[in-house]
């Protein structure tokens, strides 16, 4: 890790005061830039789409950036192993990684671990085939060791494991999307929430048998790895987020589309099962219409961290948000906003920095350390949300 960021440690002290609730100079902030200054800084929606050399080998013995051949196929762009290492090994010597940033690139393959069902690959995302289910029968929604996707995705993270080393950079926990987001893309939307009102006792029994099918899953892609691999925990590329104990990612996007008591019947016993496997949850919210569920999340023990990303008939993360975050904060929870450099100052002013992990990019290392060196100051007056503080 330190290969790529010497002030590892410094980052990793600031990162686990804030996980217990204590208020240092400044909030925590991931700032990444482009080492050579060209470019508008790091977008994690935009991932480098620079592409794979024959092998990730050569690209060690390179300095500066370099042109990856495009892949032949959009499966190949997020599955072909040489150039996710390529990709990797490129975006990690061609970033700064500043304050909290944490040496990492997105891989979006852990989709594939899907309960079965069958990839659609395009060069923005993964998605699924539908297919037509029958209620008579047991859900078919299952993980299975033996299913070639989980093959192909095992040997790829063990290939990125190898690749980091004990702790070379980041790889971040095995992917995989929960139970109910799965089925809806499996089924289709319509069919997921009409299936929802008149097989309900089917689609929670199918949601639920799925979250553990997904824990299997995950707890053995990590028991292969850990030989070899000591930064298991953690997002990873997209929102990297570290603490010092195991802790797990999850989301609802399809809770946009439920009412809260849905949300209580089919997507919170999902959430039950994560939290009593690992511990502590990182909740990726997605827009404004999953905020009516927001009271029953800042309920639960054992979430954590909230990160929210704004849809796109919002204001963008930043001051308009405020009070959004400030409710989160003032239940205890730490709040992960991806935000624009020049929305950093007014949040860090207005947020309780013992509950605040900002992530941002700037265009050039000299303006992110910039931005670091005004923080305290910033930070000076933001007053304490007065969250209870937890015991290390």
């Amino acid at each position: 890790m330190k290969s790529y960021k010497p002030d590892w440690d410094e980052a990793k002290r600031r990162l686990t005061a804030m996980w217990y609730g204590e208020r240092l100079d400044r909030p925590c902030i991931s700032v990444q830039a482009p080492r050579n200054g060209s470019g508008g800084g790091v977008s994690r929606e935009t991932e480098w789409r620079n592409r794979p050399a024959a092998s990730a080998q050569a690209l060690l013995k390179e300095a500066e950036p370099v042109s990856l051949p495009e892949p032949a196929s959009a499966e190949e762009l997020w599955m072909d192993i040489p150039y996710r290492l390529a990709l990797t090994r490129q975006k990690l010597t061609t970033t700064w990684w500043g304050g909290e940033s944490i040496p990492s690139c997105f891989h979006q393959a852990g989709w594939v671990l899907c309960l079965g069902g069958t990839p659609r690959f395009s060069r923005d995302t993964i998605w699924f085939e539908t297919r037509a289910v029958d209620f008579r029968q047991p859900s078919p929604f299952r993980h299975d060791p033996e299913n070639p996707w989980t093959r192909r995705y095992e040997k790829f993270y063990l290939a990125l494991c190898a690749e980091a080393g004990r702790d070379g950079f980041l790889v971040g926990g095995p992917g995989g999307l929960p139970a109910n987001d799965l089925l809806s893309m499996h089924m289709g939307t319509q069919e997921f929430l009409t299936a929802l009102m008149d097989e309900s006792d089917w689609m929670a029994a199918a949601i639920l048998q799925g979250g553990r099918d997904q824990i299997q899953a995950r707890s053995h892609v990590q028991s292969l790895a850990s030989p070899r691999h000591d930064f298991w925990y953690g997002n990873a590329g997209w929102m990297p987020f570290w603490a010092p104990e195991p802790f797990n990612s999850q989301q609802s996007d399809v809770s946009c589309m439920l009412s809260p008591e849905m949300y209580e019947r089919f997507v919170l016993p999902e959430l039950d099962l994560y939290g009593n496997e690992y511990g502590a949850l990182w909740y990726h919210l997605d827009g404004g219409d999953a905020r009516q569920h927001l009271p029953r999340l800042l309920s639960l023990p054992y979430l954590r961290v909230l990160q929210y990303t704004a849809a796109p008939f919002e204001p963008p993360n930043g001051p308009d948000h405020l009070e959004f975050y400030k409710h989160v904060q003032a239940a205890g929870k730490i709040v992960h906003i991806q935000v624009s450099a020049n929305n950093v100052e007014p949040l860090v002013r207005e947020l309780d920095p013992s509950l605040l992990m900002l992530d941002t990019w700037c265009s050039t290392p000299e303006e992110g350390e910039q931005l670091l060196e005004q923080c305290p100051k910033w930070s000076a007056g933001a007053k304490s949300a007065k969250a209870p503080r937890r015991k290390k």
